[in-house]
């Protein structure tokens, strides 16, 4: 993943903050064997400590690929929108030269991923999932050998990933002047498809911080 200065977390809370807003479905990349491509599974995750937390279904066939290579990585996408070319025109030049680019955030964890597999290992590691998601306690209890989830606990295996390396981008053309991107995020807002309004407010959030951008 390219990252320009100007694309860069502005410090490490930034990042994290973000996840916490709710960013908590990502894609885990996992080593295929060789001449073969990555395995990519779809995925929500937890944050534990300094680690995160993952549980899949026994009959994925990533096992086999982590169990021969644990090194993976974890890539949440968000807060994400097309900005057409009139929007990015400089001044002076015709609207329909304008360069059209992507607005995006972006977090990638590097980690070694650690499987668990003991059933009162799995139960824990679900009981703080859980505790993550359904944080008002809404759940049955999850132990071992008790219904309901006792009996289900066999068809998972969980994963601690240990993260070695975070990697973030806010790319919302932070290089350019306030004028544009104050006028950007209002295009975002008037336009107000999909993801739009969640993007503009990361333009905004990042240019109250910043300002005018300077190297």
């Amino acid at each position: 993943m390219l990252i320009h200065p100007w694309d860069a977390s502005l410090d490490e809370a930034e990042w994290r903050d973000w996840i916490l807003e709710g960013h908590d479905f990502g894609q885990l990349s996992v080593n295929g064997p060789p001449g073969q491509p990555p395995a990519v599974v779809p995925t929500h995750f937890s944050p534990d400590g300094a680690d995160l937390l993952v549980h899949l279904a026994r009959p994925n066939p990533v096992w086999t690929a982590l169990e021969r290579d644990p090194r993976v990585v974890l890539t949440v996408v968000g807060d994400y929108a097309f900005i057409p070319g009139p929007w990015r025109a400089k001044d002076g030049v015709p609207p329909t030269d304008g360069v059209p680019t992507s607005y995006y955030t972006a977090v990638q964890f590097s980690c070694h991923a650690h499987l668990v597999d003991e059933p009162d290992a799995k139960a824990e590691l679900l009981r703080r999932q859980l505790a993550h998601f359904q944080p008002d306690g809404d759940h049955a209890a999850v132990e071992p050998g008790k219904p309901p989830y006792g009996r289900m606990l066999s068809g998972i295996r969980g994963l601690r990933l240990a993260v070695t390396e975070v990697r973030a981008k806010f790319k919302y053309d932070d290089q350019k002047t306030v004028e544009h991107r104050a006028a950007v995020a209002g295009h975002l807002t008037v336009r107000d498809q999909g993801l739009d309004a969640a993007t503009a407010r990361q333009q905004r959030r990042r240019l109250d911080r910043l300002g005018p951008w300077t190297p």
